[in-house]
């Protein structure tokens, strides 16, 4: 009978999906989707294979289950964030600085990429954790530029924020790049204000 950890099975539950989370984000940084095996992910958990087949039977089941992790975990930190901002224009900055953050700390496979390596069940799945992060620009916007369109503003300022190239800058230039983010989103929604900096600049 396989070892227990922690006090219970429902803390052993959480406490194995922490350590393989913790090893196939590193993979995923490190190899990329298509090189990560469900093998290579228990070794580096310091599971054997039988234990990380009763967790996660195949390598899709996986990569849905730590993405359905992240989205959760990230979207209680972008609300609690936005939270703190008491104008349109600190939550719009707010939201682009950690959207940015986030794509410069973590690694996953773009969209069309993923879209491939998953059964279009799985990736609906996964894009359906894209709502509440969604939902919370729609308010900021329908906020801060109420006569204009949210269905227009939404999709454009996805893009900007999608690309890795804002990011992808020597660590001394990032904070430097993000804020020239934040500038152009605010300045291309119309609500730049040169007499009001935004918030939390140090998320």
């Amino acid at each position: 009978m396989p070892k227990i950890i922690g006090r219970s099975l429902e803390e052993h539950r959480r406490e194995v999906r922490s350590r393989v989370f913790d090893v196939l984000r590193g993979q995923l940084y490190e190899r990329g989707f298509d090189a990560v095996t469900l093998a290579g992910v228990a070794a580096g958990a310091g599971l054997g294979r039988t234990a990380m087949y009763n967790h996660f039977p195949d390598k899709e089941s996986l990569l849905v289950a730590f993405v359905e992790d992240e989205a959760t975990r990230y979207v209680e930190r972008l609300t609690a964030a936005v939270a703190t901002a008491d104008t349109p224009i600190a939550k719009l900055a707010t939201f682009v600085r950690l959207q940015l953050r986030v794509l410069a700390e973590y690694h996953l496979p773009p969209g069309t990429a993923l879209a491939s390596a998953l059964a279009p069940a799985a990736y609906r799945r996964i894009s359906a954790h894209a709502d509440p992060i969604t939902g919370q620009l729609r308010e900021i916007l329908a906020e801060g530029v109420p006569k204009e369109d949210p269905e227009v503003l939404i999709p454009m300022i996805t893009a900007a924020l999608g690309s890795r190239q804002v990011v992808d800058v020597p660590p001394e230039r990032l904070d430097d790049a993000i804020e020239g983010a934040v500038r152009f989103v605010l300045r291309a929604v119309g609500m730049a204000d040169d007499r009001e900096k935004p918030e939390n600049q140090g998320i």
